[in-house]
């Protein structure tokens, strides 16, 4: 069975996901392993805020489930949320290069 793609799913009982464009092969692989069909739009003017996933309502537990269990970052097009990881990560960078910016025009200053 082909779990991806069924466009009918906006015609039933169904809510709307926006998973990162990093997740996406992740999700998509465990939506499949569970069974779970969604439909996604390929043709989504802006990915920054995420991808927008289309799911059944009776689905909804296991994909919470699958989501705790990947890590994976979810919101609604109403809550938006970003990877905090990802922000830390920048973050980190950015102190290390100052304090070698810092300490490079310390050791100048000193010659």
């Amino acid at each position: 069975m082909d779990n991806k793609n069924h466009f009918g799913i906006k015609y039933q009982e169904h809510f709307k996901l926006l998973i990162l464009f990093k997740d996406k092969i992740v999700f998509e692989s465990e939506l499949i392993n569970h069974g779970i069909i969604f439909y996604t739009e390929e043709n989504q003017p802006v990915i920054s805020d995420g991808i927008r996933y289309f799911l059944l309502d009776k689905d909804r537990f296991e994909i919470n489930e699958i989501l705790n269990k990947s890590g994976i970052i979810a919101s609604t097009e109403t809550i938006s949320m970003s990877d905090y990881r990802d922000i830390k990560k920048a973050y980190k960078l950015y102190l290390i290069f100052s304090i070698l910016f810092a300490i490079i025009i310390f050791v100048l200053t000193l010659i």
